[in-house]
């Protein structure tokens, strides 16, 4: 449902009609009726000299395109925003970290690994608009329920930072039956690269002497993801 994105006022909130101002309205009609520059004025609280905060979220939404987008910043690029100081781009940073990780988190407390759909839909909004690549192992019990994800490197893979010591350590301590890999491509696309074979080889290899096996490699792009396994390249 797209939502009418209020006009620029340049008048105090308090000075509008009680039903435009964002909290009020928030509180009326529910989150879902305010537009997003509407629910980021409400994190940021305040505007600026010239702006109020709506006209100032109006602005931020306009340079960056939309909430989606600016999500994607990290901390510090969003302070260089003009009329975003400290605490609001701290508060920012915090809010789309907590949405991203509300979105990963499955309807069910226990999570049951039964396919990279449902892998992906946990943890594709966490890793989709990292701006680096971060490897990580999920760690699964006889029954493929997870027992703990963890992150085992950050930046372009190569055999260095993902070796199959540092992999399987993780996973022995964790007292894993099984594991799958995964790892995002900041660039939105998500066929395995040579790295990507050559490290899935290894680790898949690895596992099968330690009895721990690699269930699937799966690679986290925009929107979309990729299996080693329904590929057909990690044998059953």
């Amino acid at each position: 449902m797209k939502i009418q994105e209020p006009a620029y006022y340049h008048t105090k909130i308090k000075d509008w009609p009680e039903g435009e101002r964002p909290r009020e309205k928030l509180m009326q009609l529910g989150p879902e009726h305010l537009s997003e520059s509407e629910l980021l004025a409400i994190l940021l609280r305040t505007g600026s000299r010239t702006q109020t905060a709506v006209d100032l979220a109006k602005t931020i939404v306009a340079r960056c395109g939309n909430l989606f987008e600016l999500s994607t910043l990290n901390y510090r690029h969003i302070c260089r925003i003009k009329g975003i100081g400290t605490v609001k781009a701290v508060t920012l940073a915090a809010a789309f970290e907590a949405g991203r990780r509300i979105a990963s988190i499955p309807a069910q407390q226990k999570f049951k690994v039964s396919d990279p759909e449902v892998v992906f839909q946990r943890y594709g909004p966490m890793l989709q608009h990292l701006k680096k690549e971060v490897f990580m192992l999920l760690a699964l019990n006889t029954a493929n329920l997870l027992i703990r994800d963890i992150r085992i490197s950050e930046g372009t893979l190569n055999a260095s930072l993902v070796h199959p010591r540092e992999v399987f350590k993780a996973a022995i301590l964790e007292s894993a039956a099984s594991v799958i890999l995964l790892h995002n491509h900041p660039s939105g696309e998500v066929q395995p690269s040579p790295e990507d074979r050559g490290i899935t080889d290894r680790l898949t290899a690895a596992g099968k002497l330690l009895d721990i096996p690699v269930l699937d490699h799966i690679i986290i792009g925009a929107g979309k993801y990729f299996s080693f396994r329904e590929a057909g390249m990690i044998e059953e």
